[in-house]
């Protein structure tokens, strides 16, 4: 996978880097026994692939490829 961009965009970046922030949020929650801050930990989890996604479709994703074509032999 090193030679290809798979995950090198913007919005991979983004959606991970605020996913990470709501698992960092949730995990301190957890320890802190405090449920109401650990489901806001999880929504904005949720809200970094929405974003993630929403960028992707804005056009700063990886741009989809298409499968290569098959030959078959007769």
């Amino acid at each position: 996978m090193a030679g290809t961009s798979h995950g090198h965009t913007p919005a991979a970046w983004t959606g991970v880097i605020i996913a990470f922030i709501g698992f960092c949020v949730s995990g301190a929650f957890t320890v802190m026994a405090m449920p109401l801050g650990f489901w806001a930990g999880i929504v904005v989890i949720a809200i970094g692939g929405i974003v993630g996604l929403g960028m992707r479709a804005a056009g700063l994703g990886q741009p989809k490829q298409k499968a290569p074509r098959t030959q078959t032999q007769s």
